[in-house]
């Protein structure tokens, strides 16, 4: 399989890797440094791209992608008020397009145990829940993607919240608190706090490996597919 890459950074450096381990071949690869070679030409030497690039680039990225026939995974995060427009824009293509706010297989784990805690606790009210997440210091969007899915996770099987929050939240809000320092592949925790006891769920990511690894099987996946597709088709959760 051919791959391009769009956002050669950490994580596009870790991808690539993979898929070469993986006997892929990375046809492309873009970051800031060399923009002038994000074009339809060099796209459709790819049989899929992998974006892990920035907030504010990759929505047009995705598109520009599509315009060129090439299916899309998308592993950035911050971007999902275009969610919408990118699967219209896929389906009028009659293409693939995969997005994960996070490629970990853990983490996808993670978000079902999550699912089931809330339901479990939605009839004990005397539980505060709040959601802690950090990350390393170049992780520009805050809070994280995971931390919003698993807040929207816990929105839609507890009755007593209704929607987020990062900054004060009032009774019918999770507070999504987000910490960025150092190095920090990604911590994520769900709190149910009551005047009794506390409980906690907590997941932790060692290095960028499993994301990267998630990331290839996602472009595997989508080969020769038409659709939209999440971690859940791939892992069959």
């Amino acid at each position: 399989m051919k791959i391009a890459i769009i956002g050669y950074g950490k994580m596009g450096k870790e991808i690539e890797k993979i898929a070469i381990e993986r006997n892929h071949e990375v046809v492309l690869k873009i970051d800031e440094n060399n923009l002038s070679f994000f074009t339809k030409e060099n796209l459709k030497k790819a049989d899929v791209a992998i974006d892990f690039s920035t907030p504010e680039t990759v929505y047009n990225n995705i598109l520009n992608c599509f315009a060129a026939g090439v299916p899309v995974v998308a592993g950035t995060t911050g971007w999902l008020q275009n969610y919408d427009n990118a699967v219209a824009e896929c389906n009028k293509q009659n293409l693939a397009f995969f997005y994960a706010s996070n490629f970990s297989l853990g983490v996808n784990i993670f978000f079902e145990i999550n699912k089931h805690l809330a339901k479990m606790m939605n009839k004990y009210s005397d539980y505060e829940i709040t959601i802690e997440e950090a990350h390393h210091i170049h992780k520009i969007d805050a809070p994280s993607g995971t931390a919003i899915t698993l807040a929207n996770d816990i929105i839609k099987n507890v009755d007593r919240k209704n929607s987020w929050n990062k900054n004060q939240p009032d009774k019918k809000e999770i507070q999504i608190s987000s910490i960025r320092k150092g190095n920090i592949p990604g911590i994520h925790t769900i709190i149910y706090d009551s005047y009794v006891d506390k409980l906690e769920i907590k997941h932790t990511a060692k290095n960028r490996k499993g994301f990267a690894l998630g990331a290839i099987l996602a472009a595997e996946f989508i080969q020769n597919k038409t659709g939209v597709f999440g971690m859940s088709d791939l892992l069959n959760l």
